[in-house]
């Protein structure tokens, strides 16, 4: 008995792979534009990293993500891939609500 399984098993896996390596890039890109584009003084006065440290960190993750330029061992399913998406949800998710409270003076509208 053949089973059908074996002949499109890389084809799910591809496409799997290809919806999770566009989300992180997505992810990657619009944390690392956001913080390009933010205020210096306003990451020490939330007692954050400096705004540099963040760049470097979220430009490094983007290019380790990367599959062709991760320098071998790039890709979204690597540990550095993994790595990246979280440091670029840190980023979003604790950071950029605290320089968005600094400038309008809401509170987090999750």
């Amino acid at each position: 008995m053949a089973y059908a399984a074996p002949l499109f098993y890389h084809d799910v896996r591809f496409v799997i792979e290809l919806i999770l390596l566009v989300f992180a890039l997505v992810i990657e890109a619009v944390s690392l534009v956001h913080a390009i584009t933010q205020r210096s003084d306003g990451f020490s006065a939330i007692g954050t990293l400096p705004k540099g440290g963040w760049i470097a960190i979220l430009a490094i993750c983007l290019l380790f993500t990367l599959p062709g330029l991760g320098f071998g061992f790039g890709g979204v399913l690597s540990i550095f891939g993994l790595v990246g998406i979280a440091a670029s949800l840190i980023y979003l998710l604790d950071v950029r609500p605290g320089l968005r409270d600094l400038h309008d003076g809401r509170g987090s509208s999750w």
